[in-house]
């Protein structure tokens, strides 16, 4: 059966949050397609992950030492180098992301990156032996400006470039962005004259997850 992991990471709550609508979207149409799937939401904003410390550098510094390349070697290694306790706290974590067919984030540009909330996941699940080939990533995005080709503010998006290369060093190449751009067009008078571009981004940004919630998962198993 397919599996979705669905990551939010907008400090906006409810209607506010452009993010989290697409996220309320794609997963809704995900479940119609796939009805025997599993779905698996993470709030990071309300139930965040702790930023990591001297611990986690260190229990990644011996994964690497020892060669480690699955859940089970990890759990030796951890145990030999007296970081079984910070691998408690991060084991579940990978073992979440491991299961996963499908990786859905809900993610706002925050300073012309991604939120300190989804900085923390990524630092905490981590790892250099963590594969994450055959399987896709959406990533759903908000943009109070715009920042797509040819844009004056292309050159600052640091947002899709990162996540881009994070996840093709990671093994994952199937990964698709959804931007809503111009989402301050409706409360800032200074960009009122962008209100119908900022509606027009979102209607495209919805009709976009429709589409990629119906595909068959990378590494799916439904039968």
């Amino acid at each position: 059966m397919a599996h979705l992991l669905h990551l939010d990471a907008g400090a906006r709550a409810g209607s506010l949050s452009h993010s989290r609508e697409l996220g309320r979207a794609f997963a809704a149409h995900w479940r119609t397609a796939h009805p025997a799937g599993t779905y698996t939401y993470r709030d990071l904003v309300t139930d965040p992950v702790a930023p990591i410390g001297e611990a986690r550098a260190r229990l990644a510094l011996e994964s690497s030492r020892h060669g480690v390349r699955d859940l089970a070697a990890m759990d030796r290694v951890a145990a030999a180098a007296g970081l079984a306790e910070e691998w408690a706290a991060t084991r579940p974590l990978v073992e979440q992301l491991l299961a996963a067919d499908v990786l859905l984030i809900g993610a706002p540009m925050y300073n012309f990156s991604v939120p300190a909330a989804l900085k923390a996941w990524i630092d905490r699940v981590t790892l250099p032996w963590l594969p994450l080939a055959a399987r896709s990533a959406v990533v759903l995005t908000a943009r109070g400006g715009a920042y797509g080709p040819g844009t004056p503010r292309e050159p600052f998006d640091f947002q899709e470039p990162y996540l881009r290369a994070y996840f093709t060093a990671l093994g994952l190449e199937d990964v698709e962005f959804v931007h809503t751009e111009l989402t301050h067009a409706p409360v800032m008078p200074f960009l009122a004259d962008f209100r119908d571009a900022h509606e027009t981004s979102r209607a495209a940004a919805l009709d976009a997850v429709r589409t990629l919630a119906a595909r068959a998962p990378a590494g799916a198993r439904d039968t």
